[in-house]
């Protein structure tokens, strides 16, 4: 990539991101509330983290969590993600609010209202409305806002119109403030070339979310349909081969032998040709917000997925999150402690 795309856009207001990841199940995705939700993630994690060479963070916050249901901010949460800004700057991270899930928009589920009801939309700029308000003082080159993760809309025009919609909100206070915008349909490479952003604005940042191949990242994972198949999975290579769907019932076979392709570096590189064209067109840098492989994966393979994709993000100039910190797909094991070989990969020491 030429060093005007990497140095255009969003990075013109000093807010520039190399390696992240995401703080995961604390602030979205979680039950946990009081002392269990403030020990999730503490300075010393923020600590750990930038000393390990990460230069910022993402920070997944839904509106479950920061407002309750008449719309009221719960002061607590936005103590937390306030306190976790203020570590980020103690550390030298940058970090990126992303509203992670809606009470009308979760990327999940079937029934998504936000697509249909005129009030839905309202309360999603009225939550950045007020995000700004709490969070505007922050310098913009060291906190962004990702507007909403993983839209999932029918038509891609209403996503295009809404996130338009909701750059303008930010706007009416922080014309210089960082404003993530990804693909619809998960964030996915595949949409990018049906993706408008606001013209004429300088400081947005395009992303997208990888996980690809599928049937290896969310190897066994029990959210999706593929999570029964628990046969032999590798890469680089044909994810899944034929001899091993015998026995495998349908319809899951069927859908395995849909996704099933030879996959390896060049395969991931090429799956990127849509993003990068969008930004080239701009001028806009891309960012990808999540990647991951779940540790169920047979450990070679899951190494070497990861280190083609820092190869090919690192030479296209892209920043990224990984997918994620403590979580299922975590930098840290089930037993707490770090994965060292995956960390040395994450920096191209190993």
């Amino acid at each position: 990539m030429a060093p005007a795309l990497r140095l255009a856009g969003a990075e013109a207001n000093g807010f520039r991101v190399k390696r992240g990841t995401n703080i995961s199940h604390w602030l979205s995705q979680s039950n946990r509330r009081g002392a269990e939700r403030c020990a999730w993630f503490t300075r010393d994690d923020v600590a750990f983290l930038a000393g390990l060479g990460f230069d910022h963070l993402r920070l997944p916050v839904d509106e479950e969590q920061l407002w309750d249901e008449a719309g009221k901010p719960e002061s607590e949460a936005f103590a937390l993600l306030e306190q976790a800004l203020d570590w980020c700057t103690e550390h030298g991270l940058r970090a990126i609010v992303d509203l992670h899930i809606l009470r009308s928009h979760h990327f999940n589920n079937r029934e998504r209202p936000l697509w249909t009801r005129p009030e839905a939309q309202e309360r999603f700029l009225q939550c950045w409305r007020e995000l700004s308000a709490a969070l505007g003082r922050r310098p913009v080159d060291r906190v962004a806002y990702e507007l909403m993760n993983e839209p999932v809309a029918d038509d891609p025009e209403d996503w295009n119109r809404l996130a338009a919609r909701a750059t303008a909100v930010v706007r009416e206070r922080e014309p210089r403030r960082t404003v993530v915008i990804g693909s619809n349909r998960w964030q996915s490479v595949d949409t990018f070339d049906r993706l408008r952003v606001p013209s004429g604005d300088p400081h947005l940042l395009l992303s997208f979310h990888f996980y690809e191949p599928f049937l290896l990242t969310h190897y066994t994972a029990s959210w999706t349909s593929i999570g029964r198949y628990k046969g032999p999975v590798k890469y680089p290579g044909r994810t899944i081969e034929e001899a091993d769907l015998a026995g495998v019932p349908e319809p899951l076979a069927g859908e395995i032998r849909n996704r099933s392709r030879h996959w390896d570096r060049a395969a991931i590189a090429a799956k990127l040709a849509k993003p990068l064209a969008l930004a080239r067109e701009t001028g806009l840098p891309l960012y990808c917000g999540e990647w991951g492989c779940l540790p169920a994966v047979p450990r070679a393979s899951r190494l070497a997925w990861y280190r083609d994709m820092v190869s090919v993000l690192t030479e296209h100039g892209i920043g990224w999150a990984t997918w994620d910190y403590k979580g299922g797909f975590g930098l840290r094991g089930r037993d707490g402690k770090p994965d060292e070989e995956l960390i040395a990969i994450l920096f191209g020491r190993a």
